[in-house]
């Protein structure tokens, strides 16, 4: 099964930006549509935005539209995940997730890791 991992997350001030990214065990990243989620605690993984393998945006998360932006780098080996404007409220375990198109459930795709923990506090 393909190992996915996550990283980036961290701690950042309110207004502040991260930047995540992911990667997975062997270069095929670039074939598929990568999905990232979120899960806060005590409340269920959120789809927050899922990147095609052509490099399209589908943003899930209204409250990350316009602060939110993914993208792959020009090998696509990597996808990340640049998070700026930070909000409180987007505290959570980030996860990406691959699979063969972008969905709006983690449990549709095919792999994803561990998560990477992002605290947002001043």
């Amino acid at each position: 099964q393909l190992q996915v991992v996550e990283s980036g997350g961290g701690l950042a001030r309110p207004g502040g930006s991260l930047r995540l990214s992911c990667t997975a065990s062997s270069d095929v990243l670039r074939y598929y549509a990568i999905g990232w989620f979120r899960q806060a605690p005590g409340k269920e993984y959120e789809a927050v935005q899922c990147i095609t393998s052509g490099g399209n945006i589908i943003n899930y998360a209204d409250s990350v539209k316009g602060r939110f932006a993914g993208s792959r780098d020009n090998a696509k080996t990597t996808v990340y995940l640049q998070m700026n404007r930070l909000e409180s409220e987007d505290t959570a375990i980030y996860y990406c997730a691959v699979g063969d198109r972008c969905l709006a459930e983690l449990w549709d795709y095919d792999s994803w890791g561990q998560g990477t923990q992002v605290t947002v506090s001043s």
